[in-house]
C-alpha cells in the first residue's frame, strides 16, 4: 500500500511518515500533497495562542481530552521552540501531553518553529492538510508562545483562541500586538488565581472599545483552571458556536480563501528561492551579498537581478 492510500486508511505510522516528509519539503514532499488535496477541507481548525506560561499545552490536552469524549478525533500540531543545537522541537509540549497518549483517536506532532516568526511552522500549513485528509474532526494548533507575534496563527485556522492569565503585566500589549484582534474566543486561564475576575473585566472593557461585534461576532470572554478540567466544556462548546456562525454568515468561505491565498503566498516565496538558487552559482550568491555589504547594491536591485535569471521580463 502506497503511503497515500496508507494514511487515507487511517494508518498512523504512514501519517508520522507524511508529516516528517512535508516537513523535510522537496518533490517528493509536494506530489504527495498534491495527492492528498481533495481529501481535505472537512476539519474544523482552531489555534491556541498566547503568552509563555498561559497554559496552551494544558487547555489544549484537557479540549482534546473533552473531544474524544464526545467521540471526535482530534489532531494537534504543538509547535516547539527550536532547539539551538539540533534545530529540532525540544518536545516540551509532547511530554505535557502524555495524558492523551495510547488513544488512537488523538495524534500528536511536535513542530520545530526553526526561528520562523508568527509562532507558527513553515510546514504548519502542510501538516494541517494531513491530518484533515487522514480524517480527523478537529485539528488543534498550539502556537510556539512568542506573545506579540502570533498573530499569524488567525490566517491559518477557523477559530483563534486566545489565553490571558491574571497578573500577566501590561494588558494594553494584547491591543498594540493585535492579539486581541484575532481572538475569536478569549480564555482566562488560571482563573484560581487572584485577579483572575479583573482580567476578565478588563478584557471586556477593551472588547467594548474596539470595532465589535464583526460581522455579528463578538468573543466571548471564558475562564478556566485547564489544569483542574474547569471551564473547558464552555470553551469547547463557544468554539463549535464560532464553527456554526462562520458557516451560517458565510464567513467561512471568506476564511478558506484567506487560508488559501497565505497558503499560495508563503509557496510562491519558497518555490521562487528554490529556484533563483537553483540557477544562481554559489560564488554569485556570495558576490551579491558582499555588494550588499559593502553598500555598492541595494537588496531590491540584487532580488530583481535574481529573480531576472528565473522570471525574465518580457519587453514591449
Amino acid at each position: 500500500m502506497d503511503l497515500v492510500q496508507a494514511l487515507l486508511s487511517g494508518h498512523r505510522r504512514a501519517l508520522a511518515q507524511a508529516l516528517t516528509l512535508v516537513e523535510t519539503g522537496g518533490p517528493q514532499a509536494r506530489a504527495l500533497l498534491g495527492a492528498l488535496f481533495a481529501h481535505t477541507g472537512r476539519a474544523h481548525i482552531i489555534g491556541v495562542t498566547g503568552a509563555p506560561g498561559a497554559g496552551k499545552s494544558t487547555l489544549v490536552t484537557a479540549l482534546a481530552a473533552h473531544w474524544r469524549r464526545t467521540g471526535r478525533t482530534v489532531g494537534i500540531i504543538a509547535v516547539d521552540p527550536t532547539s539551538p543545537f539540533t534545530r529540532g522541537a525540544l518536545l516540551g509540549d509532547r511530554i505535557r501531553m502524555q495524558a492523551l497518549s495510547g488513544d488512537p483517536g488523538v495524534f500528536i506532532r511536535s513542530m520545530a518553529s526553526r526561528g520562523r516568526l508568527g509562532g507558527i511552522a513553515r510546514a504548519t500549513g502542510d501538516a494541517v492538510a494531513l491530518l484533515d485528509a487522514a480524517g480527523f474532526d478537529l485539528v488543534l494548533i498550539e502556537t510556539v508562545g512568542a506573545g506579540q507575534g502570533e498573530v499569524e496563527i488567525a490566517a491559518a485556522a477557523h477559530t483563534t483562541i486566545v489565553i490571558e492569565i491574571p497578573g500577566a503585566g501590561d494588558d494594553i500589549q494584547a491591543i498594540k500586538a493585535g492579539i486581541l484582534e484575532i481572538a475569536d474566543v478569549l480564555v482566562v486561564n488560571k482563573a484560581d488565581r487572584d485577579g483572575a475576575e479583573q482580567t476578565v473585566r478588563q478584557l471586556r472593557a477593551m472588547l467594548s472599545l474596539a470595532d465589535l461585534p464583526v460581522d455579528g461576532w463578538t468573543p466571548p470572554v471564558l475562564t478556566a483552571v485547564a489544569m483542574r478540567g474547569e471551564g473547558i466544556e464552555a470553551i469547547a462548546t463557544a468554539a463549535e458556536r464560532h464553527l456554526a456562525y462562520l458557516r451560517e454568515s458565510e464567513r467561512l468561505t471568506r476564511r478558506e480563501q484567506e487560508r488559501a491565498e497565505r497558503e499560495l503566498r508563503l509557496i510562491l516565496q519558497e518555490t521562487a528561492l528554490e529556484r533563483v538558487r537553483a540557477h544562481v552559482a554559489p560564488s554569485d550568491w556570495e558576490a551579491l551579498i558582499a555588494q550588499i555589504v559593502a553598500r555598492a547594491l541595494d537588496p531590491y536591485t540584487a532580488a530583481n537581478r535574481l529573480l531576472e535569471r528565473v522570471l525574465p521580463q518580457s519587453g514591449g
